[in-house]
């Protein structure tokens, strides 16, 4: 059973991306908030637990980098869009198209008989992507809610930060796709 647990939290990170989605629609950020936070915790914990228990799958190798890159792009988006619109549309389209490319790189090769895992560059690209968008959506939600009155007058300057922020990780991000394509994959043979 405890073989499951990881491919179990992908999965349920997958299942959450509509509830996070509809949330911010509604504009009830805190909850939007809520449901990424505990998403991106699963994303660690199930990398943890199938190192740790030495139960990686080739299902985990797949569906983990594609359930990040789906619930990423879905959070971007919604950092685009009214009611928060924090985010230039050439950001998201950059990391939008990062992420496609490699995961197109990785289904021809995944075709091919070999799994390409996420490289350290890739783990640092979505630590900054959940980071931003963590910071964002909290932002937005204490300037909704109103929770830290002496935030008021600083709104635009916190938001062009996220705005700075944003623009360095699509930078990341683009520099951390490059190397998928420059090494050619040899390793882990299904």
């Amino acid at each position: 059973m405890i073989k499951f647990l990881p491919n179990s939290l992908t999965i349920l990170r997958v299942i959450a991306i509509p509830f996070f989605i509809y949330s911010i629609l509604i504009n009830k950020p805190m909850i939007g908030l809520i449901i990424f936070v505990g998403a991106s915790i699963t994303d660690y914990f199930d990398g943890l637990i199938a190192r740790k228990l030495n139960i990686v799958s080739n299902f985990g190798k797949l569906m983990d980098p594609l359930a990040d890159k789906i619930l990423v792009i879905s959070a971007l988006i919604m950092l685009n869009i009214n009611p928060i619109a924090y985010l230039h549309w050439v950001i998201t389209i950059i990391i939008a198209f990062r992420e496609i490319a490699v995961t197109i790189l990785r289904e021809y090769y995944h075709n091919k008989g070999v799994i390409i895992p996420a490289n350290f560059a890739g783990k640092i690209k979505t630590t900054l992507q959940m980071i931003g968008i963590i910071t964002a959506l909290t932002l937005y939600t204490v300037i909704n809610r109103k929770f830290i009155p002496f935030i008021t007058g600083y709104e635009t300057a916190l938001i062009i930060y996220i705005q700075i922020y944003f623009w360095f990780t699509a930078i990341v991000t683009v520099v951390s796709g490059m190397n998928y394509f420059l090494v050619k994959p040899t390793r882990l043979k299904i």
